[in-house]
């Protein structure tokens, strides 16, 4: 092939946006000859570079997208230290099952457990599987719908909000809501039912919530909307923190 033919090969390659098999072309063109691989062999074999490519870069923007506060791997959580949880029970909804169906998972529990972390594993999972996931504190996101009704955006929030696949809320139950707050919560929550996943950990039992909501029918409402169909899992047991600083003290 002349230079000039190489160049426009690559251009082509360039505008069509194919990094990976403008990266291989000629070393799996010269792979093919050694091995006497057929055209369509040698094809394949660049189409499949593509489309690892492709897939890595949409899991890393379906990663940053998602703005988890850090990465925690499943794989890193130590079952062993709460055996009251079901790690067979973690592994099988990190396999999305539950996506694919809208359902909510509530992880409930003392604080120091390892809800963040099983939360954002879960997250993360479902990243590597290609779905749209976005984190948030509950806090945080009372605070952005609040900021959304303010100027006349709530409707545009949600509806951004419709296009992912799961919506992690951590840490429900530290802060009580004012009147607005948790109308705007339930709200998001029921706009959510049934079309979008929720995770919500909490450190609440759900008996608990009117101290968080403050008006028995929104509670009963919102707990109506987000354990229907749900997989909640228990977290029982000392904290992480408070164990490993006792340990710390009494080591000789």
């Amino acid at each position: 092939m002349s230079s000039d033919a190489f160049w426009q090969l690559e251009q082509q390659l360039k505008q069509l946006h194919l990094g990976a098999i403008l990266d291989q072309y000629q070393a799996q063109a010269e792979e093919a000859v050694r091995a006497n691989w057929s055209y369509e062999t040698y094809l394949a074999s660049l189409i499949e570079r593509e489309s690892e490519r492709r897939t890595g870069n949409r899991r890393r923007r379906r990663i940053k997208e998602a703005r988890f506060p850090v990465l925690k791997e499943l794989a890193n959580f130590d079952f062993e230290a709460l055996p009251s949880l079901n790690k067979q029970r973690v592994l099988a909804l990190a396999e999305g099952h539950y996506l694919q169906r809208a359902e909510p998972v509530l992880m409930v529990g003392n604080p120091g457990l390892g809800k963040t972390h099983l939360a954002i594993g879960l997250g993360l999972a479902a990243c590597r599987q290609g779905q749209r996931v976005r984190f948030y504190t509950t806090t945080g996101l009372v605070n952005e719908l609040h900021q959304a009704q303010d100027v006349y955006q709530l409707p545009r929030f949600l509806d951004r909000a419709l296009r992912t696949q799961l919506v992690i809320l951590d840490e429900f139950g530290y802060v009580p809501f004012s009147t607005t707050g948790a109308q705007l919560l339930f709200q998001f929550c029921s706009a959510l039912h049934e079309r979008v996943s929720l995770i919500i950990t909490t450190n609440l039992p759900f008996g608990d919530w009117v101290q968080v909501l403050g008006d028995e029918r929104l509670t009963s409402g919102l707990l109506d909307c987000v354990t229907f169909r749900s997989h909640i899992l228990e977290f029982r047991g000392e904290s992480y923190r408070f164990r490993q600083q006792r340990e710390g003290n009494t080591t000789p």
